[in-house]
């Protein structure tokens, strides 16, 4: 049972990261595309390149925040239905406890990832407290937060994301773990 959470988990990671690395770099692209256009089509010498890169950046650094967001609902899609190690997440329908959604879709999931986003954030924020017991415990009296930044919201969330694997079959009804 231990393996097929590892492994659930293990792809739920990948797929996160390079989904919100993409969605970021996208919109990203967007704005910087936009700028572009605005600035009336310059032609793209080597200081144009720097400062569009430069923009980039400053704007991907941004967005990856809210990318990650919209990640996390389109990678629950992808946890169900699929066997590993010989079990199954199976999502429920909601009109009759015993039929199995085969083709999820994206209205399906809305019920389900409200569940899983607050286990999320509470497994997070356990997370986040013990972090600062053991920064306060064995830091030399610096500011209790300043070793948090974004990124390592990032890595209490992809942590948090294999225990809430483990619990979302007893917290919500509409997800059954069954032998494949």
């Amino acid at each position: 049972m231990f393996r097929f959470y590892l492994i659930l988990w293990f792809k739920w990671a990948v797929r996160l990261s390079i989904s919100t690395a993409i969605y970021g770099a996208t919109f990203a692209l967007g704005v910087v595309s936009f700028v572009y256009i605005k600035k009336g089509l310059p032609s793209l010498d080597i200081e144009v390149q720097e400062a569009l890169f430069d923009i980039w950046i400053f704007w991907f650094l941004i967005v990856v925040n809210i990318a990650l967001l919209l990640a996390l609902f389109h990678s629950v899609k992808h946890i169900f239905n699929r066997c590993h190690n010989s079990y199954i997440l199976e999502l429920i329908s909601c009109e009759n406890s015993t039929t199995i959604v085969e083709n999820i879709g994206y209205g399906d999931l809305v019920k389900v990832w409200r569940k899983w986003f607050m286990l999320l954030i509470w497994f997070s924020g356990v997370e986040m407290i013990i972090a600062v017991v053991f920064n306060v415990a064995f830091s030399d009296g610096e500011s209790i937060f300043a070793w948090f930044n974004s990124y390592m919201l990032y890595f209490f969330i992809l942590i948090s994301g294999f225990f809430s694997f483990v619990v979302l079959g007893a917290k919500c009804k509409l997800v059954r773990l069954s032998r494949c």
